[in-house]
C-alpha cells in the first residue's frame, strides 16, 4: 500500500507552470527606480543651463534696436538681415577683420600647440630620463595655475623683446600648453606600446623616424582633441588680447566686441551689433567641431594601421 504525502506549503517565488531557476518577467514599472531619474534629471538642468544663453543670442540677433527692448525675451523679430549689414558695414568692415585675426591666432595657435604637445608628450611617456617625474610635476603645476598670473609677466616679457602690440604677442604665449601636454603624455602612454618603440629602434629606426611614422599616426585622436581643445581656448581668449594689444585692427572678435559692448553705453544702437557679432562668433566653433568629431571614433591602433 503506498503512503499518501501530504502536500507542502506551495513555493511562491514562482508562478504556476513556472520552473525553478526560469526568468519571470516583471511589470514594466517594477524594473524603474526613482534613483536613475535624479542623475538625467541634473543632466537636463545642465543642458538647460548651458543652452539657453546661446538660444537669447539666437533670438536676439534677429530682433531690431527696437524690438530688442520692447518685445517677449524669445519671440523672434524681423531685423537680422539689417543687424548683418550693419555690422558689415561698421568701420568699413572691421569686424570681419576681427574673425580673420582670430582664426589666425586660434588656427595657427592650436597647430603649432598641437604639434609642442604631441612631441613633449611622446618624450614624457616613452623615454626614460633624469628628472622626468618632475618636469611632468611642473606642468602639472602649469595646468593648475590661474592663467591671469601669467598675463602680467608675458606682458612684461613681451615688452622687453620689443614684441609688445604685435601679433607674436598674442601667438607665441598660445604655443605651449600645459594641458596640451598633460593630454598628449597621457594619451601617448596608452596608445604608443614599448615593445613595438623597441623593435622600431632594434631594427635601425632613428627617434625622429619612430616618432614621426609610428607614434604620431597612433596618437592622432588624441592629438585632435588637444587642437580643439586649445583652438577653443585662443578663440574664446579675452585677457591675453586686452593686455598685449592696443591697435584694434590686431584685435580678435572677443575683444573687438567688448569695445563695440563699451561703445553702446553710449550709442544704444550698437548692442544689436554686438549681439549680431556673438552669434557669428559661435559659428566657426561650431563647424570646427562637426568637422573634427569624426576622429574621436578612431581605434587607438587605427592610424598605425593606416600608415
Amino acid at each position: 500500500m503506498s503512503a499518501t504525502v501530504a502536500p507542502g506549503p506551495r513555493d511562491t517565488r514562482y508562478p504556476p507552470g513556472a520552473r525553478a531557476g526560469s526568468p519571470v518577467s516583471r511589470p514594466a514599472g517594477a524594473r524603474r527606480r526613482p534613483g536613475r531619474l535624479v542623475p538625467t534629471a541634473v543632466l537636463l538642468l545642465g543642458a538647460v543651463y548651458c543652452l539657453l544663453p546661446v538660444a537669447w543670442v539666437l533670438v536676439a540677433a534677429t530682433k531690431s534696436g527696437r524690438e530688442l527692448f520692447s518685445t517677449f525675451t524669445f519671440l523672434p523679430g524681423s531685423g537680422f538681415a539689417d543687424n548683418l549689414t550693419d555690422l558689415s558695414a561698421y568701420r568699413d568692415g572691421v569686424y570681419w577683420r576681427w574673425m580673420a585675426n582670430s582664426a589666425f591666432y586660434s588656427g595657427l595657435g592650436a597647430l603649432l600647440s598641437t604639434a609642442v604637445s604631441a612631441l613633449s608628450g611622446y618624450t614624457l611617456a616613452v623615454h626614460r630620463f633624469r628628472g622626468r617625474e618632475a618636469v611632468f610635476n611642473v606642468l602639472l603645476a602649469g595646468v593648475l595655475m590661474p592663467p591671469v598670473i601669467l598675463a602680467v609677466p608675458q606682458y612684461l616679457l613681451m615688452a622687453e623683446a620689443g614684441l609688445a602690440d604685435s601679433y607674436l604677442s598674442v601667438l607665441l604665449p598660445s604655443i605651449l600648453s600645459p594641458y596640451g601636454v598633460y593630454l598628449a603624455r597621457i594619451y601617448a602612454a596608452a596608445a604608443v606600446p614599448a615593445d613595438l618603440v623597441e623593435a622600431s629602434r632594434m631594427d635601425g629606426a632613428g627617434e625622429w623616424r619612430i616618432f614621426r611614422a609610428i607614434a604620431l599616426p597612433m596618437m592622432l585622436p588624441g592629438l585632435v582633441t588637444v587642437f580643439l581643445f586649445q583652438f577653443v581656448a585662443i578663440w574664446n581668449n579675452f585677457l591675453l588680447p586686452y593686455i598685449m594689444l592696443g591697435d584694434d585692427e590686431k584685435f580678435p572678435v572677443t575683444l573687438g566686441l567688448y569695445t563695440l559692448l563699451q561703445q553702446g553705453s553710449n550709442t544704444p544702437a550698437l548692442y544689436t551689433l554686438v549681439i549680431t557679432g556673438a552669434l557669428l562668433a559661435i559659428v566657426p566653433l561650431i563647424a570646427l567641431f562637426l568637422l573634427i568629431q569624426r576622429f574621436w571614433s578612431l581605434d587607438l591602433l587605427s592610424g598605425a594601421v593606416k600608415s
